[in-house]
């Protein structure tokens, strides 16, 4: 159940949608289920690994713990296990503690967006205030380090009642999507979101008057034209027709399911085909290129990891060899192979003409228009689809404490296993007297997450050009922040360069992890050629791909931008050279051997 919470589909599917639309836009996002899908083989290769390591070796410490008796076992590398153990230990650092702080950032731009909804005179719909982001990071982790610090099985109730909430209510909306789009068949009257409100007519068009009071016009000579707006309430002018409104007609024909648009703003004559919605079922679960299916699945470990995390609990566990493998592979089957494929199917299948993954690309949160829309059909008004959901938004909210909660358990286990063999500062590897957690890592890391987190909400909208913000909306809560979208067009996206820190430490703790299970089984007596060998092998070299085509794919596939990959490798790369100087002085300092020359009793 906890990794169960930190996989969290219910979270996730509401957080990654809008930038598995945005990136490698705009074809990439056509792929989204397969990628998901190839994401899950390579998941469940080191799952694997995971899980049989975990036979062999039930401790606290994950990977690092894995990794020194995996060496230690053996006849000649014995002399490269604390090596190994350091290597793998920090690495995991750059996972366990970046992550924790992606998922503060991610609570606080929902609770952002949530905030419109009900304070729209005060809260923009466009731009979430920073300084209320700011103040729910701090709040947010040092609340969710408490829970943790009072001991895993008050964070294992916690976990239980999570994952009940959390996919009963994906199932619901999964249902609730796939129903709008079998009984909206081509031809059928359906639902357009127009500012936030879903209505079923088509909107009357005016042109755009500049400053001068002129209409604009496009490089063609022709009028710009916008949705007509009603001066008193706000609310779009339907077209009308013979005295009635013209209702809004759903197509799903090949030139409506991918359009010829502009490259971007600046080039509005280079047209290129973008990927608005899927015309069939097959389409949804269709690989549609390579190169659309790497970026995909790059952008799925995110949702993904987290099986891996109950191998830091062996020491609390009270049948470690037997249970934590299950707890592995079934933690990834059941939210990944079927939470995850039946979420996702249903959210591509539902997208059409009155909302495409343009749309949701440019939304701050998709899966809560589709959900508005939805709930508006069935129920029969925007205001009971408003408050379904409101209510889907609070099980993400529950989603992301479990979420977060679990990564900060497992973070800072790791962290108190090198303490505890003097690889970190010592005092990370103390005990709290009678809740029997790691406390000063816990706490260290929920400070550290508070940072991580503001840095996440800084620039979210970075790379794209929202709306200016509204005057009105110029008060305390919007003090100080970027809100020009000139600018924010420029600078890279804060959101996604955190979460690929994220993944390229995910994608280097994997590795490591999978070339240590091969170490570990090479002289056992139960060492198989497919379990401990061909999946190992497979599973370094799927990780490795994602990893490098990060590296490639901004050169070669259109959509992918250069700047968060490249700002995301480098930031690690300091992480790396940081861990070995680190690693060299603290060596000579406590005198301790980098290479051991005589291999240690092992108890």
């Amino acid at each position: 159940m906890n990794a169960m919470a930190l996989i969290a589909p219910g979270a996730f599917l509401w957080l990654t949608f809008e930038v598995q639309a945005l990136y490698g836009a705009p074809m990439a996002g056509s792929a989204m289920w397969f990628g998901i899908v190839a994401a899950l083989l390579l998941c469940f290769a080191t799952a694997i690994s995971y899980a049989e390591l975990s036979k062999l070796y039930p401790g606290a410490g994950s990977s690092y713990f894995f990794a020194e008796q995996a060496f230690l076992s053996k006849t000649k590398a014995f002399k490269f296990a604390r090596m190994a153990k350091f290597i793998t230990g920090w690495a995991s650092h750059l996972y366990y503690w970046v992550y924790p702080g992606c998922m503060v950032g991610v609570t606080a731009l929902l609770s952002g967006f949530l905030l419109n909804q009900f304070f729209p005179d005060t809260f923009s719909g466009g731009f979430n205030s920073p300084l209320f982001m700011y103040i729910f990071c701090i709040g947010f982790s040092l609340g969710v380090a408490y829970i943790a610090f009072r001991g895993v099985t008050g964070s294992t109730g916690v976990s239980v009642a999570i994952n009940v909430i959390q996919i009963t209510a994906l199932l619901i909306f999964s249902v609730m999507a796939l129903a709008y789009r079998f009984q909206h068949p081509d031809g059928s009257r359906g639902f357009q979101l127009v500012n936030g409100t879903p209505i079923d007519y088509v909107v009357a068009q005016e042109p755009v008057v500049g400053d001068d009071g002129k209409p604009k016009v496009d490089d063609s000579g022709q009028p710009v034209m916008q949705n007509k707006m009603d001066d008193k309430t706000g609310d779009p002018v339907p077209e009308m027709k013979d005295g009635q409104p013209v209702p809004f007609i759903l197509t799903y024909g090949a030139d409506d399911a991918i359009t010829q648009d502009p490259v971007d703003s600046d080039h509005p004559k280079d047209l290129t085909p973008h990927f608005q919605f899927h015309q069939t079922a097959g389409s949804v679960v269709a690989p549609h290129g390579l190169s659309y299916m790497f970026i995909q699945a790059c952008v799925a470990i995110l949702i993904l990891v987290g099986f891996e995390s109950v191998t830091s609990m062996g020491e609390e566990a009270k049948n470690a060899k037997r249970d934590i493998p299950k707890a592995v592979l079934l933690s990834l089957a059941i939210q990944g192979a079927f939470c995850y494929l039946i979420e996702y199917f249903a959210a591509n299948y539902f997208l059409n003409k009155g909302y495409t993954l343009t749309n949701a690309g440019a939304s701050g949160a998709p899966l809560g228009d589709m959900m508005v829309i939805v709930g508006t059909w069935l129920f029969g008004s925007y205001s009971a689809g408003r408050a379904f959901m409101l209510i889907q938004a609070f099980t993400v909210f529950l989603a992301l404490i479990g979420t977060t909660l679990s990564c900060i358990n497992t973070g800072a286990r790791v962290t108190y296993a090198m303490g505890k063999d003097e690889e970190v500062p010592a005092h990370f590897g103390m005990l709290h007297g009678t809740k029997n957690t790691p406390h000063r890592s816990i706490w260290a890391l929920a400070i550290l997450s508070i940072f991580i987190g503001m840095a996440t909400v800084t620039v979210y909208l970075g790379g794209t050009t929202p709306s200016p913000l509204d005057p009105k909306y110029h008060n305390i809560w919007y003090s100080f922040g970027i809100f020009n979208p000139d600018l924010i067009a420029k600078l890279p996206n804060t959101l996604v360069i955190v979460t690929l820190i994220s993944n390229f430490g995910t994608f280097l703790l994997y590795m490591i992890t999978c070339i240590v299970a091969i170490v570990a089984f090479r002289e056992h007596h139960s060492f198989s050629g497919f379990k401990h060998m061909f999946v190992p092998l497979f599973g370094l070299v799927a990780n490795l791909a994602c990893m490098l085509f990060y590296v490639v794919g901004p050169f070669a596939v259109s959509g992918m931008s250069v700047k968060e990959p490249f700002i995301a490798l480098g930031i690690c790369a300091m992480w790396g050279i940081y861990g070995g100087i680190f690693f060299l002085r603290s060596s000579k300092k406590s005198s301790k051997q980098i290479l051991l020359t005589e291999k240690p009793v092992i108890s």
